[in-house]
């Protein structure tokens, strides 16, 4: 009768639990709502473990995983894990930080850039059109169940990803590359239609200067700025709802994507 070795079944589930434990435990340091600075380290730290002992008795029946023979070996595995729930929070992150950029280039043509105000989700100073874009786009996101997509990114990662069976593709640096790349191109087009009637203001302003000097542009120029900035953005709303549609389908394209790249 073959005798069964409990300590290596032990060490088998053990390594593979933290492997799991980890890739989780990757979308909590960066991406949208689950990485956000103002939920506690401990309920974040919680939330991932919860949701690695959730998963963990679907993702071992596919993944064979023993311990590594030695501890470097092993902190090799916890790297490749972290990298791949940190993509996945990454390019989530990325998508958001294009509407942060657009509100920032917003608040440079209306005036509101001298005023910031404290972003509790990422711990710094924030415009204040960039700041309510954000949060709105927070809103959005849960409002149309975003977080369910990164968990299911999450899932899906398990089942293209076996644990420590990442592949590197240089691909992959290019690709990261140009999707952060896109966040200014992505801001400048959200912010194009105020950014473009204040430039229409600023003509119609440096006619009437030379026309009429006597008048004061710069005490007309301020609340013009501001009236016309504010009204814009009013009339930007509704399609920016639609453009949040959008803009969270290619969000979850992206992360299939890198998870192909990555894959064996």
């Amino acid at each position: 009768m073959t005798e069964i070795d409990f300590y290596d079944i032990f060490q088998g589930q053990l390594a593979a639990f933290l492997l799991v434990l980890t890739r989780t435990s990757g979308i909590f340091l960066i991406s949208p709502f689950f990485g956000s600075m103002n939920i506690p380290v401990q309920i974040r730290a919680a939330a991932a473990i919860t949701m690695a002992f959730v998963t963990f008795p679907v993702i071992v029946e596919k993944n064979i995983v023993t311990a590594p023979e030695s501890i470097l070996m092993f902190a090799g595995s916890i790297l490749q894990e972290m990298f791949v729930g940190w993509m996945i929070g990454f390019i989530a992150f990325v998508a958001l930080a294009a509407i942060n950029m657009a509100g920032k280039i917003m608040d440079m043509q209306v005036g509101f850039s001298v005023a910031q105000v404290m972003d509790p989700t990422s711990g710094q100073q924030s415009p204040l059109i960039g700041s309510f874009l954000y949060n709105l786009a927070v809103i959005y996101f849960l409002v149309v169940n975003g977080h369910h997509i990164i968990i299911g990114a999450l899932i899906e990662s398990f089942n293209r990803i076996p644990l420590d069976g990442v592949v590197w593709n240089e691909a992959l640096t290019s690709f990261i590359g140009d999707i952060t790349a896109g966040v200014f191109l992505v801001g400048m087009k959200i912010a194009m239609p105020v950014t473009f009637s204040i430039l229409l203001v600023n003509v119609g302003m440096g006619i009437l200067a030379r026309t009429m000097p006597q008048m004061n542009i710069f005490v007309v120029g301020i609340p013009l700025h501001l009236t016309i900035g504010t009204f814009m953005l009013s009339m930007l709303l509704p399609f920016f709802i639609l453009f949040l549609d959008s803009m969270f389908n290619t969000m979850y394209a992206n992360i299939v994507t890198a998870l192909k790249l990555i894959s064996p």
